[in-house]
């Protein structure tokens, strides 16, 4: 298996897994594949964040107002990896509740990867509500 083929497998398992759970009220396992290291950023759908303080905060308050996540789904559309560095773009199908109430929604996603001693980690995203 090529560096590729690992980093794909390593987005459709832990990537996908941890947005899962985002969705049902748990960042702990977003924050575990986000680096620790400085810069990190966000340019979320609903949060920003332009380092690692914020970037916790950020997820903190919106996983506290998701709740019962039916289905999520991640469509890659590209990604490439040159060395240390990686991106991915795709789309992010989610039904889930916010603030109880449920509802199914699209986000369009672009996330920079950089590949750390414990593997690799998100240092910045950007997403936006498809409507």
């Amino acid at each position: 298996m090529n560096e590729r083929e690992e980093f794909l497998i390593w987005v459709q398992s832990e990537f996908v897994r941890a947005e899962r759970a985002m969705f049902n009220g748990d960042d702990g396992p977003r924050r575990a594949i986000w680096s620790s290291e400085e810069p990190v950023s966000v340019l979320g759908a609903w949060r920003n964040a332009s380092n690692r303080a914020e970037l916790v905060e950020a997820f903190e308050a919106l996983s506290s107002s998701f709740s019962n996540c039916t289905d999520y789904s991640y469509d890659l559309i590209s990604f490439d990896l040159r060395g240390d560095l990686a991106y991915t773009v795709g789309y992010e199908r989610v039904t889930a509740s916010i603030d109880g109430k449920p509802r199914t929604f699209t986000l369009r996603a672009t996330q920079v990867y950089r590949r750390e001693p414990g593997g690799w980690r998100i240092v910045h995203r950007h997403a936006d509500d498809v409507g």
